[in-house]
Protein backbone atom coordinates (compact mmCIF):
# COMPACT_ATOMS: atom_id res chain seq x y z
CA UNK A 1 0.00 0.00 0.00
CA UNK A 2 2.79 2.41 0.86
CA UNK A 3 4.20 2.08 -3.03
CA UNK A 4 0.29 2.66 -4.31
CA UNK A 5 0.33 5.87 -2.45
CA UNK A 6 3.69 6.43 -2.90
CA UNK A 7 5.64 8.33 -0.38
CA UNK A 8 5.92 12.01 -1.55
CA UNK A 9 3.82 15.26 -0.91
CA UNK A 10 1.76 17.46 -2.98
CA UNK A 11 1.72 20.49 -0.76
CA UNK A 12 3.45 23.52 -2.03
CA UNK A 13 4.41 26.69 -0.71
CA UNK A 14 1.61 29.70 -1.80
CA UNK A 15 3.84 32.51 -3.18
CA UNK A 16 2.41 35.48 -5.61
CA UNK A 17 4.20 34.23 -8.41
CA UNK A 18 2.26 30.74 -8.11
CA UNK A 19 -0.86 32.50 -7.15
CA UNK A 20 -0.90 34.86 -10.61
CA UNK A 21 0.37 31.72 -12.69
CA UNK A 22 -2.60 29.85 -11.51
CA UNK A 23 -4.87 32.59 -12.14
CA UNK A 24 -3.75 34.58 -15.40
CA UNK A 25 -5.53 34.24 -18.50
CA UNK A 26 -7.41 31.08 -16.96
CA UNK A 27 -11.17 30.61 -17.35
CA UNK A 28 -11.75 27.27 -16.67
CA UNK A 29 -10.10 24.21 -15.35
CA UNK A 30 -11.20 20.25 -14.76
CA UNK A 31 -10.18 18.47 -11.83
CA UNK A 32 -10.21 14.67 -10.82
CA UNK A 33 -11.28 14.30 -7.34
CA UNK A 34 -12.04 11.48 -4.90
CA UNK A 35 -14.26 11.01 -1.56
CA UNK A 36 -13.60 8.62 0.17
CA UNK A 37 -16.06 7.57 3.17
CA UNK A 38 -15.16 5.34 6.05
CA UNK A 39 -17.85 4.90 8.35
CA UNK A 40 -19.10 2.42 11.40
CA UNK A 41 -21.23 0.06 9.27
CA UNK A 42 -20.00 0.90 5.35
CA UNK A 43 -16.86 2.57 3.57
CA UNK A 44 -17.00 3.46 -0.02
CA UNK A 45 -15.34 5.33 -2.65
CA UNK A 46 -16.88 7.92 -5.11
CA UNK A 47 -14.61 9.68 -8.43
CA UNK A 48 -15.67 12.66 -9.71
CA UNK A 49 -15.21 14.96 -12.76
CA UNK A 50 -15.51 18.77 -11.48
CA UNK A 51 -14.95 21.37 -13.79
CA UNK A 52 -14.22 24.99 -12.66
CA UNK A 53 -14.96 27.84 -14.17
CA UNK A 54 -13.64 31.58 -13.46
CA UNK A 55 -15.78 34.81 -12.03
CA UNK A 56 -14.84 37.86 -12.54
CA UNK A 57 -11.59 38.88 -14.35
CA UNK A 58 -9.69 40.73 -11.48
CA UNK A 59 -6.58 38.76 -9.32
CA UNK A 60 -9.89 38.11 -6.66
CA UNK A 61 -11.42 36.28 -9.62
CA UNK A 62 -12.83 32.91 -8.09
CA UNK A 63 -13.20 29.94 -9.57
CA UNK A 64 -16.91 27.73 -8.99
CA UNK A 65 -17.29 24.23 -9.56
CA UNK A 66 -19.79 24.80 -12.62
CA UNK A 67 -20.34 21.35 -13.26
CA UNK A 68 -20.08 17.74 -11.31
CA UNK A 69 -20.07 14.25 -13.45
CA UNK A 70 -20.08 11.01 -11.33
CA UNK A 71 -17.34 9.07 -12.72
CA UNK A 72 -17.45 5.82 -10.97
CA UNK A 73 -19.05 5.04 -7.67
CA UNK A 74 -17.73 2.11 -5.65
CA UNK A 75 -19.57 -0.87 -4.24
CA UNK A 76 -20.18 -0.46 -0.76
CA UNK A 77 -18.16 -2.34 2.06
CA UNK A 78 -18.74 -3.25 5.30
CA UNK A 79 -16.55 -2.14 7.41
CA UNK A 80 -13.96 -4.65 9.14
CA UNK A 81 -13.01 -5.06 12.64
CA UNK A 82 -10.65 -7.10 14.19
CA UNK A 83 -11.94 -6.77 17.39
CA UNK A 84 -14.54 -4.45 18.91
CA UNK A 85 -12.12 -1.81 19.23
CA UNK A 86 -10.24 -2.05 16.48
CA UNK A 87 -10.62 -1.54 12.74
CA UNK A 88 -9.19 -3.88 9.97
CA UNK A 89 -6.93 -1.40 8.52
CA UNK A 90 -5.31 -4.10 5.61
CA UNK A 91 -8.93 -4.64 4.39
CA UNK A 92 -9.32 -1.00 4.57
CA UNK A 93 -6.30 0.07 2.09
CA UNK A 94 -7.07 -3.34 0.27
CA UNK A 95 -10.32 -2.23 -0.28
CA UNK A 96 -9.38 0.99 -1.67
CA UNK A 97 -6.54 -0.20 -3.85
CA UNK A 98 -9.16 -2.27 -5.65
CA UNK A 99 -11.60 0.09 -6.37
CA UNK A 100 -9.11 2.73 -7.57
CA UNK A 101 -8.10 -0.12 -10.30
CA UNK A 102 -11.60 -1.11 -10.69
CA UNK A 103 -12.30 2.63 -11.60
CA UNK A 104 -8.90 2.80 -13.92
CA UNK A 105 -7.58 5.49 -11.86
CA UNK A 106 -3.84 5.27 -9.98
CA UNK A 107 -3.48 7.57 -7.37
CA UNK A 108 -1.34 10.15 -9.96
CA UNK A 109 -4.40 10.64 -11.65
CA UNK A 110 -6.36 12.04 -8.75
CA UNK A 111 -6.42 16.48 -8.58
CA UNK A 112 -7.63 16.52 -5.02
CA UNK A 113 -9.59 14.43 -2.60
CA UNK A 114 -11.53 14.17 0.76
CA UNK A 115 -11.06 11.24 3.41
CA UNK A 116 -13.99 11.36 5.63
CA UNK A 117 -13.82 8.91 9.16
CA UNK A 118 -17.26 8.92 11.07
CA UNK A 119 -19.85 7.32 13.40
CA UNK A 120 -18.77 4.78 15.87
CA UNK A 121 -15.58 4.01 13.38
CA UNK A 122 -14.14 7.36 15.01
CA UNK A 123 -14.28 6.21 18.23
CA UNK A 124 -12.28 3.06 17.23
CA UNK A 125 -8.42 2.35 18.76
CA UNK A 126 -6.57 3.15 15.45
CA UNK A 127 -9.60 4.93 13.79
CA UNK A 128 -7.14 8.08 13.29
CA UNK A 129 -4.35 6.42 11.85
CA UNK A 130 -6.54 5.68 9.30
CA UNK A 131 -6.96 9.79 8.12
CA UNK A 132 -3.19 10.23 8.93
CA UNK A 133 -2.18 7.83 6.83
CA UNK A 134 -4.07 9.31 3.32
CA UNK A 135 -2.65 13.15 5.62
CA UNK A 136 1.14 11.12 5.05
CA UNK A 137 0.82 10.02 1.60
CA UNK A 138 -1.35 12.68 -0.54
CA UNK A 139 -1.61 16.05 0.54
CA UNK A 140 -3.65 16.74 -1.88
CA UNK A 141 -6.50 15.74 0.34
CA UNK A 142 -8.37 17.06 2.82
CA UNK A 143 -8.31 14.71 6.13
CA UNK A 144 -11.25 14.95 8.36
CA UNK A 145 -12.48 12.84 11.60
CA UNK A 146 -15.47 14.18 11.84
CA UNK A 147 -17.46 13.58 15.13
CA UNK A 148 -20.97 13.81 15.68
CA UNK A 149 -21.72 17.16 15.31
CA UNK A 150 -19.43 17.54 12.06
CA UNK A 151 -21.09 14.31 10.91
CA UNK A 152 -24.53 15.46 11.03
CA UNK A 153 -23.54 18.40 9.00
CA UNK A 154 -22.17 16.55 5.99
CA UNK A 155 -25.06 14.29 5.73
CA UNK A 156 -27.16 17.51 5.63
CA UNK A 157 -25.27 18.80 2.39
CA UNK A 158 -24.60 15.44 0.85
CA UNK A 159 -28.33 14.42 1.38
CA UNK A 160 -29.70 17.65 -0.46
CA UNK A 161 -31.41 18.65 2.19
CA UNK A 162 -29.55 22.47 2.79
CA UNK A 163 -29.95 22.82 -0.70
CA UNK A 164 -33.92 22.12 -0.63
CA UNK A 165 -34.03 24.01 2.51
CA UNK A 166 -32.52 27.20 0.25
CA UNK A 167 -34.70 26.66 -2.41
CA UNK A 168 -37.49 26.51 -0.27
CA UNK A 169 -36.99 29.21 1.71
CA UNK A 170 -38.42 26.90 5.00
CA UNK A 171 -36.97 24.71 7.50
CA UNK A 172 -36.03 20.75 7.34
CA UNK A 173 -35.07 18.10 9.44
CA UNK A 174 -32.39 15.80 8.34
CA UNK A 175 -32.31 12.41 9.98
CA UNK A 176 -29.32 10.33 9.24
CA UNK A 177 -29.33 6.80 10.45
CA UNK A 178 -26.40 5.00 10.32
CA UNK A 179 -24.63 1.75 12.18
CA UNK A 180 -23.94 3.36 15.51
CA UNK A 181 -25.55 6.77 15.44
CA UNK A 182 -28.52 8.96 14.34
CA UNK A 183 -27.46 12.43 13.42
CA UNK A 184 -30.31 15.49 13.51
CA UNK A 185 -29.33 18.51 11.26
CA UNK A 186 -32.03 21.17 11.61
CA UNK A 187 -31.51 23.98 8.41
CA UNK A 188 -33.81 27.09 8.61
CA UNK A 189 -33.16 28.97 4.97
CA UNK A 190 -30.39 26.80 3.62
CA UNK A 191 -28.76 27.19 7.09
CA UNK A 192 -27.61 24.37 9.21
CA UNK A 193 -28.42 26.19 12.86
CA UNK A 194 -28.48 23.48 14.70
CA UNK A 195 -26.92 19.89 15.10
CA UNK A 196 -27.56 16.83 17.75
CA UNK A 197 -26.39 13.24 17.79
CA UNK A 198 -28.53 9.97 19.56
CA UNK A 199 -26.87 6.43 20.42
CA UNK A 200 -28.73 4.87 18.24
CA UNK A 201 -28.19 2.89 15.04
CA UNK A 202 -29.08 -0.51 12.89
CA UNK A 203 -25.66 -1.99 13.72
CA UNK A 204 -25.30 -1.96 17.20
CA UNK A 205 -26.05 -5.85 17.11
CA UNK A 206 -24.64 -7.53 14.21
CA UNK A 207 -25.22 -11.40 13.22
CA UNK A 208 -24.32 -13.76 10.73
CA UNK A 209 -26.46 -15.48 8.23
CA UNK A 210 -28.08 -17.84 10.73
CA UNK A 211 -28.57 -15.04 13.64
CA UNK A 212 -25.78 -15.46 15.36
CA UNK A 213 -24.88 -12.44 17.05
CA UNK A 214 -21.33 -11.56 15.67
CA UNK A 215 -20.45 -7.90 17.09
CA UNK A 216 -22.52 -5.79 20.42
CA UNK A 217 -21.81 -2.30 20.92
CA UNK A 218 -22.22 -1.44 24.61
CA UNK A 219 -25.95 0.83 23.28
CA UNK A 220 -27.07 -2.61 21.84
CA UNK A 221 -26.17 -4.70 24.55
CA UNK A 222 -28.08 -1.76 26.95
CA UNK A 223 -30.76 -1.67 24.45
CA UNK A 224 -31.63 -5.31 25.04
CA UNK A 225 -31.30 -4.77 28.35
CA UNK A 226 -33.94 -2.11 28.19
CA UNK A 227 -36.20 -4.85 26.99
CA UNK A 228 -35.70 -7.50 29.33
CA UNK A 229 -33.45 -9.66 26.76
CA UNK A 230 -29.78 -11.09 27.68
CA UNK A 231 -27.87 -10.83 23.92
CA UNK A 232 -24.20 -12.54 24.04
CA UNK A 233 -21.90 -13.31 21.42
CA UNK A 234 -22.18 -16.49 19.35
CA UNK A 235 -25.93 -16.75 20.86
CA UNK A 236 -28.69 -16.32 17.81
CA UNK A 237 -30.86 -13.00 17.88
CA UNK A 238 -34.73 -14.25 17.52
CA UNK A 239 -36.94 -12.30 15.47
CA UNK A 240 -39.19 -11.10 17.89
CA UNK A 241 -35.99 -10.03 19.48
CA UNK A 242 -34.85 -7.70 15.84
CA UNK A 243 -38.48 -6.80 16.06
CA UNK A 244 -38.81 -5.03 19.46
CA UNK A 245 -35.01 -3.80 19.21
CA UNK A 246 -35.63 -1.80 16.36
CA UNK A 247 -39.46 -0.51 17.57
CA UNK A 248 -37.37 0.81 20.78
CA UNK A 249 -34.60 2.61 18.58
CA UNK A 250 -37.83 4.14 16.65
CA UNK A 251 -39.60 5.10 19.26
CA UNK A 252 -36.67 7.02 20.60
CA UNK A 253 -35.96 8.79 17.39
CA UNK A 254 -39.75 9.71 16.84
CA UNK A 255 -39.68 11.37 20.47
CA UNK A 256 -36.75 14.01 19.56
CA UNK A 257 -38.34 14.19 16.24
CA UNK A 258 -42.45 14.99 17.78
CA UNK A 259 -40.04 16.99 20.83
CA UNK A 260 -42.39 15.04 23.35
CA UNK A 261 -41.29 14.80 26.91
CA UNK A 262 -38.10 12.88 26.69
CA UNK A 263 -37.94 9.70 28.22
CA UNK A 264 -34.87 8.71 30.94
CA UNK A 265 -33.75 6.31 28.11
CA UNK A 266 -33.35 8.42 25.14
CA UNK A 267 -31.77 11.35 27.35
CA UNK A 268 -28.89 9.06 28.24
CA UNK A 269 -28.39 7.95 24.81
CA UNK A 270 -27.89 11.30 23.49
CA UNK A 271 -24.53 11.75 22.20
CA UNK A 272 -24.74 15.43 21.82
CA UNK A 273 -26.67 18.54 23.85
CA UNK A 274 -30.12 18.71 22.74
CA UNK A 275 -31.59 21.44 19.91
CA UNK A 276 -32.35 24.88 22.00
CA UNK A 277 -35.73 26.21 21.50
CA UNK A 278 -36.81 23.83 19.43
CA UNK A 279 -40.62 23.72 18.57
CA UNK A 280 -40.70 20.01 16.96
CA UNK A 281 -42.94 18.91 13.92
CA UNK A 282 -44.72 23.09 14.22
CA UNK A 283 -41.22 24.11 13.30
CA UNK A 284 -40.76 21.75 10.74
CA UNK A 285 -41.80 22.14 6.70
CA UNK A 286 -39.88 19.11 5.65
CA UNK A 287 -38.15 15.74 6.97
CA UNK A 288 -35.69 14.19 5.21
CA UNK A 289 -33.62 10.96 6.00
CA UNK A 290 -30.69 10.05 4.84
CA UNK A 291 -27.51 7.77 5.98
CA UNK A 292 -27.65 3.75 5.36
CA UNK A 293 -30.70 3.12 7.07
CA UNK A 294 -32.73 5.68 4.60
CA UNK A 295 -32.45 2.58 2.26
CA UNK A 296 -35.36 0.73 3.88
CA UNK A 297 -37.31 3.87 5.30
CA UNK A 298 -37.41 4.48 1.32
CA UNK A 299 -38.20 1.02 0.37
CA UNK A 300 -34.84 1.04 -2.18
CA UNK A 301 -33.36 -1.78 -0.64
CA UNK A 302 -35.23 -4.98 1.08
CA UNK A 303 -31.10 -7.13 1.64
CA UNK A 304 -30.15 -7.97 5.25
CA UNK A 305 -26.56 -6.84 5.73
CA UNK A 306 -26.42 -8.91 9.24
CA UNK A 307 -28.22 -6.18 11.03
CA UNK A 308 -31.61 -4.94 11.82
CA UNK A 309 -31.51 -2.21 9.31
CA UNK A 310 -34.65 -3.11 7.08
CA UNK A 311 -36.49 -3.70 10.33
CA UNK A 312 -35.63 -0.56 11.67
CA UNK A 313 -36.49 0.85 8.43
CA UNK A 314 -40.02 -0.45 8.11
CA UNK A 315 -40.57 0.77 11.13
CA UNK A 316 -39.67 4.56 10.61
CA UNK A 317 -42.18 4.26 7.57
CA UNK A 318 -44.88 3.07 10.37
CA UNK A 319 -43.96 5.88 12.60
CA UNK A 320 -43.56 8.42 9.60
CA UNK A 321 -47.20 7.47 8.46
CA UNK A 322 -48.41 8.47 12.07
CA UNK A 323 -47.25 11.73 12.39
CA UNK A 324 -50.25 14.71 12.51
CA UNK A 325 -48.58 16.40 9.82
CA UNK A 326 -49.03 15.49 6.28
CA UNK A 327 -47.00 15.91 3.13
CA UNK A 328 -43.30 17.38 5.45
CA UNK A 329 -41.73 13.51 4.01
CA UNK A 330 -39.71 13.98 1.48
CA UNK A 331 -37.14 11.85 -0.24
CA UNK A 332 -33.34 12.72 -1.44
CA UNK A 333 -31.96 10.87 -3.89
CA UNK A 334 -28.77 10.53 -1.90
CA UNK A 335 -29.46 8.42 0.85
CA UNK A 336 -26.60 5.77 1.85
CA UNK A 337 -23.91 7.90 -0.51
CA UNK A 338 -24.93 11.00 1.48
CA UNK A 339 -21.60 12.11 1.67
CA UNK A 340 -18.61 14.08 -0.19
CA UNK A 341 -17.76 13.29 -3.64
CA UNK A 342 -14.12 15.13 -3.21
CA UNK A 343 -13.06 18.47 -2.76
CA UNK A 344 -12.70 21.41 -5.43
CA UNK A 345 -9.02 22.76 -5.50
CA UNK A 346 -7.55 25.64 -6.23
CA UNK A 347 -10.53 28.08 -6.08
CA UNK A 348 -8.52 30.94 -5.41
CA UNK A 349 -8.62 34.68 -3.73
CA UNK A 350 -6.82 37.02 -2.93
CA UNK A 351 -8.02 39.01 0.39
CA UNK A 352 -8.05 43.08 0.61
CA UNK A 353 -4.50 44.92 1.31
CA UNK A 354 -6.29 45.91 4.84
CA UNK A 355 -5.19 42.89 6.71
CA UNK A 356 -3.57 42.31 10.17
CA UNK A 357 -0.95 40.22 10.30
CA UNK A 358 1.27 40.07 13.31
CA UNK A 359 3.66 37.28 12.30
CA UNK A 360 4.23 37.47 9.01
CA UNK A 361 6.86 34.46 9.56
CA UNK A 362 4.46 31.74 10.57
CA UNK A 363 3.16 32.42 6.85
CA UNK A 364 1.77 30.19 5.02
CA UNK A 365 -0.36 28.13 7.15
CA UNK A 366 -1.68 24.65 5.28
CA UNK A 367 -5.18 22.93 5.88
CA UNK A 368 -7.44 25.26 8.14
CA UNK A 369 -10.50 23.94 8.63
CA UNK A 370 -13.02 26.67 8.41
CA UNK A 371 -15.81 27.42 10.82
CA UNK A 372 -18.17 29.91 9.33
CA UNK A 373 -19.66 32.65 12.60
CA UNK A 374 -23.02 34.65 11.55
CA UNK A 375 -23.32 37.48 13.90
CA UNK A 376 -26.86 38.70 13.92
CA UNK A 377 -27.21 42.54 15.59
CA UNK A 378 -28.18 41.63 19.39
CA UNK A 379 -27.42 38.06 19.03
CA UNK A 380 -24.77 37.68 22.20
CA UNK A 381 -21.16 37.01 19.87
CA UNK A 382 -20.13 34.55 23.06
CA UNK A 383 -22.92 32.49 22.62
CA UNK A 384 -23.11 32.44 18.65
CA UNK A 385 -19.22 31.86 18.80
CA UNK A 386 -19.43 28.40 20.84
CA UNK A 387 -22.91 26.80 18.57
CA UNK A 388 -20.91 27.76 15.00
CA UNK A 389 -18.22 25.63 16.98
CA UNK A 390 -20.19 23.00 18.37
CA UNK A 391 -20.98 22.27 14.75
CA UNK A 392 -17.79 20.77 14.64
CA UNK A 393 -17.53 18.98 17.65
CA UNK A 394 -15.40 22.20 19.30
CA UNK A 395 -15.11 24.35 22.63
CA UNK A 396 -12.28 26.21 21.70
CA UNK A 397 -10.53 27.70 18.54
CA UNK A 398 -7.80 25.31 18.49
CA UNK A 399 -4.60 24.69 15.85
CA UNK A 400 -5.93 24.12 12.54
CA UNK A 401 -8.91 26.13 12.46
CA UNK A 402 -9.69 29.33 10.80
CA UNK A 403 -12.81 31.48 11.80
CA UNK A 404 -15.15 32.90 9.19
CA UNK A 405 -16.80 35.89 10.42
CA UNK A 406 -19.28 37.53 8.81
CA UNK A 407 -21.59 40.81 10.64
CA UNK A 408 -25.03 41.75 9.98
CA UNK A 409 -25.93 45.14 10.76
CA UNK A 410 -23.73 48.37 11.26
CA UNK A 411 -19.91 48.31 11.14
CA UNK A 412 -18.63 50.48 13.79
CA UNK A 413 -15.85 50.12 16.56
CA UNK A 414 -18.48 49.06 18.95
CA UNK A 415 -19.83 45.71 17.42
CA UNK A 416 -16.09 45.10 16.35
CA UNK A 417 -14.74 45.73 19.67
CA UNK A 418 -18.13 42.63 20.70
CA UNK A 419 -16.66 40.39 18.40
CA UNK A 420 -13.01 40.81 19.67
CA UNK A 421 -14.44 40.52 23.61
CA UNK A 422 -16.37 37.52 22.37
CA UNK A 423 -13.08 35.53 20.40
CA UNK A 424 -10.84 36.37 23.44
CA UNK A 425 -12.83 35.06 25.53
CA UNK A 426 -13.10 32.00 23.79
CA UNK A 427 -9.37 31.80 22.94
CA UNK A 428 -9.02 32.19 27.07
CA UNK A 429 -9.64 28.64 27.20
CA UNK A 430 -8.37 26.87 24.29
CA UNK A 431 -6.03 23.80 24.10
CA UNK A 432 -4.11 26.08 21.25
CA UNK A 433 -2.64 27.70 23.86
CA UNK A 434 0.04 30.09 22.09
CA UNK A 435 -0.86 28.51 18.41
CA UNK A 436 -2.25 31.60 16.12
CA UNK A 437 -5.30 32.94 15.39
CA UNK A 438 -6.42 32.80 11.55
CA UNK A 439 -9.93 35.09 10.94
CA UNK A 440 -10.86 35.67 7.80
CA UNK A 441 -13.98 37.78 6.66
CA UNK A 442 -15.95 39.22 3.53
CA UNK A 443 -16.05 42.63 4.59
CA UNK A 444 -13.29 45.37 5.23
CA UNK A 445 -12.82 45.06 8.97
CA UNK A 446 -9.54 42.94 9.11
CA UNK A 447 -7.35 45.51 10.16
CA UNK A 448 -9.43 46.71 12.71
CA UNK A 449 -10.54 43.40 14.49
CA UNK A 450 -6.96 42.48 14.57
CA UNK A 451 -5.67 45.58 16.16
CA UNK A 452 -8.69 45.28 18.66
CA UNK A 453 -7.56 41.40 19.45
CA UNK A 454 -3.72 42.34 19.97
CA UNK A 455 -3.17 46.01 21.10
CA UNK A 456 -6.21 46.80 23.01
CA UNK A 457 -7.11 43.66 24.52
CA UNK A 458 -3.69 42.27 24.63
CA UNK A 459 -4.55 38.16 23.09
CA UNK A 460 -1.17 36.08 24.09
CA UNK A 461 -1.38 34.74 20.37
CA UNK A 462 -0.09 35.72 16.59
CA UNK A 463 -3.17 37.02 14.81
CA UNK A 464 -3.65 36.55 11.42
CA UNK A 465 -6.95 38.70 10.09
CA UNK A 466 -7.61 39.00 6.22
CA UNK A 467 -10.71 40.39 5.23
CA UNK A 468 -12.36 40.35 1.42
CA UNK A 469 -12.37 36.28 1.71
CA UNK A 470 -15.60 34.13 1.03
CA UNK A 471 -16.00 30.62 2.53
CA UNK A 472 -18.54 28.23 3.71
CA UNK A 473 -18.95 25.75 6.15
CA UNK A 474 -17.19 22.98 4.65
CA UNK A 475 -14.09 24.66 3.43
CA UNK A 476 -10.69 24.26 4.05
CA UNK A 477 -8.08 26.89 3.32
CA UNK A 478 -4.06 27.41 3.03
CA UNK A 479 -3.39 30.90 3.48
CA UNK A 480 0.07 32.22 1.74
CA UNK A 481 2.74 34.88 2.54
CA UNK A 482 1.91 38.42 1.75
CA UNK A 483 2.29 39.36 -2.08
CA UNK A 484 5.49 41.31 -2.28
CA UNK A 485 5.46 44.73 -0.50
CA UNK A 486 1.81 44.60 -0.52
CA UNK A 487 -0.43 43.06 2.15
CA UNK A 488 -2.50 41.37 -0.29
CA UNK A 489 -2.61 37.77 0.80
CA UNK A 490 -3.42 35.04 -1.88
CA UNK A 491 -5.83 32.16 0.11
CA UNK A 492 -6.41 28.75 -1.45
CA UNK A 493 -10.21 27.47 -0.73
CA UNK A 494 -10.51 23.49 -0.62
CA UNK A 495 -14.14 23.02 -0.96
CA UNK A 496 -15.74 19.52 0.33
CA UNK A 497 -18.07 18.88 -2.88
CA UNK A 498 -21.31 16.72 -2.93
CA UNK A 499 -23.22 15.46 -5.87
CA UNK A 500 -25.58 18.32 -6.36
CA UNK A 501 -28.41 16.72 -6.14
CA UNK A 502 -32.53 17.60 -5.91
CA UNK A 503 -35.13 16.25 -3.44
CA UNK A 504 -38.03 14.93 -4.41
Amino acid sequence: MHDFFGDHSHLSEIGPNAIIEEIEGVEKFVLVSVGIDIGSSTSHLVFSQLTLRREGASLSGRFKVAEREILYRSRIMLTPYLSETLIDTDKVKQFIEEVYKEAGFSPEDIDTGAVIITGEALKKENAQPIVEYFAKYSGKFICAAAGQNHEALLAAYGCGAVDLSKAEHNTVLNIDIGGGTTKFALIENGVVTQTASVNIGARLIAFDDSNVVTRIEDTGRALMSELGYAVELGKKMMKRQKEDFADLMAKVLFELIEWKPLSPLTKRLMLTPLFKNYGGLDQIDSIVISGGVSEHVYDRDRTYYGDVGPILGKKMRSYLKKLPKRNIFREPIEGIRATVIGAGEYTIQASGNTSYISAPQILPAFGLKVVRVSLKQGQPVLETLRQSLAKFDLTTINSGVALSISLDGQLDYKSIREVAEGIAAICKGSEGGKNPLYLVQEVDIAKSLGAILKEELGLNRHVISIDGIEVGDLDYIDIGKPMGTTEVIPVTVKSLMFSGTKLN
